[in-house]
């Protein structure tokens, strides 16, 4: 299971890279239109909506690129934190299809296993004892 978390680790921060590069090339593009737009001539309400929408999904990309970056961080050193941090995180990713839907399947699939638990610092999960009844 060792190796299974480190790997998550290793897929959370490639994760984490993309998002960020993402991000900044939304602000990227962001700076380019409004370049653009503003030797065309004064840009109107609209455009600069549109220029406020790039950076600001650019600047939360890159904020959610940093957080995944730091689980993955989590992650390697088994702070239980991290993988808390991880299985809320794979929640979101879930809507993101392809991609993040697999890699939030995997994320519960290894975090959620008994062998992990251990490696984390948890105790594993046992079976439930159902208590009988008292009658009356």
């Amino acid at each position: 299971m060792q190796l299974h978390v480190d790997v998550l680790g290793w897929l959370h921060f490639i994760w984490g890279v993309f998002g960020a590069l993402v991000g900044t090339s939304l602000l990227v593009l962001a700076l380019g239109t409004n370049s653009a737009l503003r030797e065309l001539g004064s840009p109107g309400p609209a455009e600069q909506a549109a220029i406020w929408l790039f950076v600001i999904c650019g600047l939360t990309l890159i904020v959610a690129g940093v957080v995944m970056m730091l689980v993955a961080r989590g992650l390697y050193r088994r702070r239980p934190a991290g993988r808390f941090s991880a299985l809320i995180l794979a929640v979101p990713n879930l809507i993101v299809v392809p991609f993040g839907t697999a890699l939030a399947v995997f994320t519960f699939w290894v975090l959620l296993n008994d062998d992990a638990r251990r490696e984390f610092g948890r105790p594993p999960r046992g079976p439930m004892r159902m208590e009988p009844l008292e009658r009356a």
